[in-house]
């Protein structure tokens, strides 16, 4: 597994001070990867968007809810899928592929999963599948990111541990950084995870200026055309 550098709570604090379409523009500066790409389409939701933006690296896995055991009414939980999670450097995002067809038969992650998650050091959860219990969760301060609710956790089955998985078109290694908040989830890439915060500072400012010129009195467009000349 690779996540090098790490970073300090310090510099994980200073991205939760931007929103991730702040954090993508910052990203995009750096052109370490296409515009198009690293980031989650629109078909996973934020269940709790008036939440802080939440960050932490990847701890992957698969889902499957709709099949039964061969024996048995329920898969039993295993070990070696928590330690897993403890694996990843805190603070920890679970990510589960949900592969059923279509994603969302039950729902992994309820009241009682959370709990765990949180003792784990997680900070959020995030799947192409279903979510519920969703009150309960959100008072435990655990953000989620799915593609709909259930009502039901039917057969929920986790298997391949630590394997690399695809949400809303998004590609997710184990230990990846991940920022998300009420527009979305995305990646940001270790070599340049430090750098993005002053970046983003930066960005901030050069688009409030255009915002408060274009909210003044001195508006015209040869001027507008100026500032966003500069801020290019």
């Amino acid at each position: 597994m690779a996540v090098a550098p790490l970073l300090t709570e310090e510099e994980l604090d200073a991205l939760r001070q931007f929103d991730t379409c702040m954090i993508a523009n910052a990203v995009e500066t750096f052109n370490v990867r296409l515009h198009n790409t690293g980031f989650a389409d629109a078909s996973i939701r934020c269940m709790f968007p008036d939440a802080p933006p939440m960050v932490g690296y990847a701890a992957t896995a698969r889902l499957r809810s709709g099949d039964p055991p061969i024996a048995g009414g329920t898969f039993r939980d295993r070990a070696d899928f928590w330690n897993c999670i403890l694996e990843v450097p805190a603070p920890r995002i679970l990510v589960l592929q949900d592969m059923d067809r279509p994603a969302g038969r039950g729902a992994f992650v309820g009241d009682m999963h959370a709990a765990i998650l949180k003792a784990l050091g997680c900070v959020g959860y995030l799947t192409n599948g279903a979510v519920r219990e969703l009150p309960s969760v959100r008072a435990m301060g655990i953000q989620l990111f799915a593609s709909s609710i259930a009502v039901s956790h039917a057969y929920a089955h986790i298997f391949d541990l630590g394997a690399p998985v695809t949400m809303g078109g998004m590609e997710v290694q184990p230990g990846d950084l991940l920022h998300g908040d009420r527009h979305g989830v995305m990646s940001i890439p270790a070599e340049i995870a430090d750098k993005v915060p002053a970046v983003a500072e930066g960005l901030q400012q050069a688009e409030q200026k255009i915002i408060d010129f274009c909210r003044s009195s001195a508006f015209s467009v040869a001027k507008l055309s100026d500032l966003v000349k500069k801020k290019s």
